[in-house]
């Protein structure tokens, strides 16, 4: 299959084509998190509370794996790029060995660890009981799940952005569709309450696996990468390489999980009902952020395939097409949050209170979601490029170095608002340093250039 359409045709329509497919699965994957979110909030408030409190070791799992997915990613583009087809094919094959390894070693580690972390944050019998029940079902799919965004992963550094799409969309739908028949019983199925969630989140993933795993050997002759372990030239630098991009764009995915763990802790000293605040907010900004990632996806592998072949001028053009598109969305984003606060609260609790803590929340926090466009924009293009260092000081600053003590220190003067205020004060400041690294970056490709 002919790769030069990477190089060749318009930067706007190119980084469109490529972002729509994955921008469509990626709101419909953030669809799923509410619409689960939702049902689960049926059940209690307890068991919602539960499902925010695993979130952040479902987080870890998908850190792991779409990290380490993401490096593949970029080396798969870059090799393709340099015409160097042996080497892609080394990387496509390490991909998936290595993340179905991932997927085993964290899901037992999170099986095995589950009770003890929830009770680090809840004294809570139930929702103890509640948040085992789910983690010892969901964690169990470790391997598919990190054996499905190789293929992910691989596909999209191919430019083959729907199959991609077709696969996590019909995984999304079979979870839509078995969330509330396994959740709260239809006919021969009984109900199974938080654990029917969890069945029907990693029976969607196996079913996305599956189809990758036909697409790939139905269509084998139009795909330029081969998986097989007689491809395997040059390991260790091909796997450097891929760990190299790899591993901190794992610490970017995962650093969310650790700022919402430090945040719940400074939460539930003031209510309970602001770590689901907190909770809720999460899978609402999914929608968001998601759709920017979306995006992202859809640029990563094109700036990987013109960085490889030279086209360095282009780099700059898919930047700014992506952060066109980026903003648009996170602007529309914000706009939600103005008008319509307690609806988009309401779809997690019906708790008059909680509603009107968490449109608080939601208006404060909205104010920094255009200015973070410019550093999901940033971030996403040094991925591309290989640069996950850069990339991971930019996530660095936004979930960790400046948010916590932020959060910590204004919640000394104006209570669980304080933490809120963070957020937007911090997107400020990792936009200011995305902007002064990505032209750090461009300055010394350029100079390679000449």
């Amino acid at each position: 299959m002919d790769q030069s359409f990477m190089k060749e045709k318009a930067v706007m329509p190119l980084v469109i084509s490529m972002a729509i497919p994955m921008t469509i699965s990626m709101l419909v994957n953030s669809l799923y998190n509410i619409i689960d979110s939702f049902y689960v909030a049926k059940i209690s408030e307890q068991a919602m509370t539960a499902l925010s409190l695993v979130y952040p070791a479902q987080n870890l799992l998908t850190a792991v794996t779409v990290g380490f997915a993401i490096g593949v990613n970029a080396v798969i583009a870059y090799y393709l790029g340099a015409g160097l087809k042996k080497l892609a094919d080394t990387a496509a094959t390490l991909g998936l060995i290595f993340n179905i390894l991932h997927g085993f070693l964290i899901g037992t580690i999170c099986i095995v660890g589950m009770p003890a972390f929830l009770g680090r944050f809840s004294s809570d019998s139930e929702i103890i009981h509640l948040g085992t029940q789910y983690a010892n079902i969901v964690f169990l799919f470790g391997i598919p799940i990190g054996a499905g965004i190789s293929y992910e992963k691989t596909f999209q550094a191919i430019g083959r952005m729907k199959v991609s799409m077709v696969s996590m969309l019909v995984g999304c739908v079979v979870n839509i569709i078995l969330d509330p028949l396994m959740i709260f019983g239809f006919g021969p199925i009984s109900a199974m309450g938080i654990k029917g969630a969890a069945w029907a989140t990693g029976i969607g993933q196996v079913v996305s696996l599956v189809i990758y795993l036909a697409v790939y050997f139905k269509d084998l002759d139009n795909i330029p990468v081969r998986i097989s372990l007689k491809n395997l030239t040059e390991s260790g630098r091909t796997l450097k390489k891929m760990y190299g991009i790899g591993i901190p764009a794992t610490l970017n995915l995962a650093l969310p999980s650790l700022m919402i763990t430090v945040l719940n802790g400074i939460l539930a000293a003031y209510s309970a009902s602001y770590v689901l605040v907190l909770g809720a907010y999460y899978k609402l900004q999914t929608f968001i952020y998601l759709t920017g990632n979306g995006i992202v996806q859809g640029m990563r592998p094109i700036c990987g395939y013109n960085y490889g072949a030279g086209e360095y001028k282009r780099v700059k053009d898919i930047f700014k097409a992506g952060l066109e598109l980026i903003s648009v969305v996170m602007l529309a984003g914000t706009v939600l949050c103005f008008l319509i606060p307690d609806q988009l609260i309401g779809i997690f609790t019906s708790n008059e209170e909680t509603i009107a803590l968490g449109k608080e929340a939601l208006l404060i926090i909205c104010r920094g979601f255009v200015i973070s466009g410019v550093s999901v924009t940033i971030s996403g293009v040094l991925e591309g490029l290989g640069k996950g260092v850069e990339s991971l000081a930019i996530s660095l600053v936004r979930y960790l170095v400046v948010i916590l003590p932020l959060a910590f220190l204004f919640s000394r003067f104006q209570g669980a608002s304080g933490v809120w205020q963070a957020f937007w004060v911090t997107e400020i400041v990792a936009a200011l340093l995305a902007m002064v690294l990505f032209k750090r970056i461009m300055g010394k490709i350029s100079k390679e250039k000449r």
